[in-house]
């Protein structure tokens, strides 16, 4: 099938499922978009077809690029699951391996922002990537935690990779691409977040990932469907265990009881990851330094002195110092690195 084809169906603005079932039946995207412009498809408008020229503006237009099922820059984990995105809408760049999924609820409790916080800080120190949605809650709170610590994340929407939802989370996902991520959606630049598109973009969280973690959810939601399609694609699928009572822990323990793996505290979370993704990165040979004691002083130093000395600044200083502290080796106090 030709690449303009897919992608103006893609901008056609199908369900995944229909989609999916309309090429199947018409064999190709082009017979596909031949049977909508001529009033065969119920309930889609000639109209919608668009012409290979203006999608490609758009696509250029909303900073993206578009990489389709079958190409080579096509994650090949993303193309095994069973019903692959045909096109996807990238702005940012991939990551070159599996990463790790967070997710939850967007009604989450201190107790699940404090985890989420952790985790995301712990994932961005080995080095591996965080997968979510953006949204509201568990999603955002690792997101951020993430890139503050120096670590890439991807954001998977249920909207065009142009479109903020919620609004709020426009200054997280510039982070996110400034920090090395990328932002994907199956959706064509423009699409509005509407309600339904939401449950199908799980699917392509999970599948992104080698392991997912559901840090809070009640007993429905969208977190409880990413791990139910994690376990479909094989991938791996822990879960915080948390007060019987508590109405955003009571998905959490259900996936438990029915196979999930718990994980507690952060240094809990990555040695249960290490068996799925393999050891966490190797840090600099600076980071053997940089745990002796002599080097802070009982006292301690600042953070530009810390990174001076290791001749390292940015994103690389806040990864190893996450690393540090997840090792116990040292502890940040406002400014100061300290002696653990």
């Amino acid at each position: 099938m030709s690449h303009d084809d897919r992608l103006r169906l893609g901008f056609v603005g199908l369900h995944p499922a229909r989609h999916r079932e309309l090429v199947a039946r018409h064999r190709t995207a082009g017979a596909v978009l031949a049977a909508i412009r001529t009033g065969r498809v119920d309930g889609v408008p000639p109209a919608v077809v668009r012409a290979p020229i203006e999608c490609q503006a758009a696509v250029e237009e909303a900073g993206a690029a578009t990489v389709f099922l079958g190409d080579g820059g096509y994650p090949p984990w993303l193309a095994g699951i069973e019903d692959p995105p045909d096109v996807l809408f990238v702005r940012g760049r991939l990551p070159e391996r599996m990463g790790v999924g967070v997710v939850g609820t967007r009604r989450c409790t201190g107790y699940g922002r404090t985890l989420a916080t952790g985790y995301g800080r712990a994932i961005a120190a080995a080095g591996w990537v965080l997968v979510s949605g953006l949204a509201r809650g568990i999603d955002a709170t690792a997101q951020r935690a993430a890139v503050e610590a120096g670590g890439s994340s991807v954001a998977v929407l249920g909207c065009g990779v142009d479109v903020v939802y919620p609004r709020e989370h426009a200054d997280l996902m510039a982070a996110i691409l400034d920090g090395g991520g990328a932002v994907v959606s199956e959706y064509a630049p423009g699409a509005p977040p509407l309600g339904w598109r939401f449950p199908p973009r799980n699917r392509i969280i999970s599948g992104l990932a080698a392991a997912v973690v559901v840090v809070e959810s009640a007993v429905r939601g969208g977190a409880l469907v990413t791990a139910a399609r994690a376990a479909e694609q094989g991938r791996a699928v822990f879960a915080v265990p948390g007060d019987v009572g508590r109405v955003a822990s009571v998905g959490c323990n259900l996936l438990i009881r029915d196979g999930a793996g718990p994980v507690l505290d952060p240094a809990d979370l990555v040695e249960a990851l290490s068996l799925v993704l393999g050891p966490p990165a190797a840090a600099p040979a600076a980071a053997e330094a940089a745990g002796e004691p002599e080097m802070l002083g009982p006292a301690g130093v600042s953070m530009d002195e810390f990174g001076a000395a290791l001749g390292l600044h940015g994103s690389e200083l806040l990864a190893l110092l996450g690393r540090l502290e997840l090792e116990g080796k040292v502890r940040r106090e406002g400014d100061l690195v300290m002696p653990a």
